[in-house]
């Protein structure tokens, strides 16, 4: 089997290894099949897409929507390489799935609108499918309604007309959209459970998702959301898109 691409941004080695570790125990693949690019601290380089299966890009500190003249030099070079990539990806309808950060990266390149009209505190909601949702092979690991970990402060405000709304909720209105065939973004993390989720906070506790001194208060609502089981959907992208 070809092997899958993991595109990360964290700088926290704590947070980006986590989600590395999220990554593999959702996905049922070895380090070498789910090979990592830790793209804050070098160039990706030249990717030739028939040399992986898929590729995952997954979330971070970092928000396409903020004006160019705040963003860091690394954000910059890190845009720029997944806009190029994206190029190719689309083109290609190379299997691809973003959360979170990747939905706006996603987004973007596609004409999308994101901004902050849509943010959503750190925790656990309910989110609802559409009917493309229901019908598309990826998503037919969750029920009508299921539960996911979310916390952004950008979202998709409007989606171009060639993008499909998959899932939705009452505080966001585009929780997954696709591509092409086999191009998905999630503004939810697929591979968040309440344990990652407590790590995140402890992480981002200064990130300005929420005051500080709230970060407790922040776990028990979590907790308290009854949000357990999360549908595997990363399992079933590698399910779907493994190459040999």
């Amino acid at each position: 089997m070809k092997p899958f691409l993991l595109l990360g941004i964290r700088a926290e080695d704590v947070a980006a290894d986590e989600e590395y570790a999220a990554m593999l125990r959702c996905t049922g693949l070895g380090e070498g099949e789910l090979r990592r690019i830790r793209m804050e601290q070098r160039p990706m380089g030249s990717l030739d897409l028939d040399e992986w299966s898929g590729i995952i890009l997954g979330g971070g500190p970092f928000q396409v929507s903020d004006p160019d003249e705040k963003k860091s030099a690394t954000q910059l070079r890190v845009e720029a390489e997944l806009a190029d990539l994206l190029d190719d990806v689309v083109e290609h309808d190379h299997p691809f799935l973003g959360s979170c950060y990747g939905i706006g990266t996603l987004g973007r390149h596609e004409g999308a609108v994101v901004d902050r009209t849509y943010a959503e505190p750190i925790g656990g909601i309910h989110i609802t499918l559409t009917s493309a949702g229901s019908r598309d092979p990826l998503f037919s690991v969750a029920r009508s309604t299921f539960g996911a970990y979310v916390g952004h402060k950008e979202a998709i405000t409007k989606l171009p007309a060639h993008a499909v709304t998959l899932a939705s909720s009452p505080s966001c209105p585009v929780q997954a959209f696709r591509i092409g065939t086999r191009i998905y973004a999630t503004q939810f993390h697929p591979e968040l459970d309440l344990k990652g989720l407590k790590t995140r906070v402890e992480i981002y506790k200064y990130a300005g998702y929420f005051e500080p001194d709230q970060a407790d208060a922040v776990i028990a609502a979590a907790e308290a959301s009854g949000i357990t089981d999360t549908p595997n959907f990363l399992g079933r992208f590698v399910t779907l898109f493994a190459s040999e």
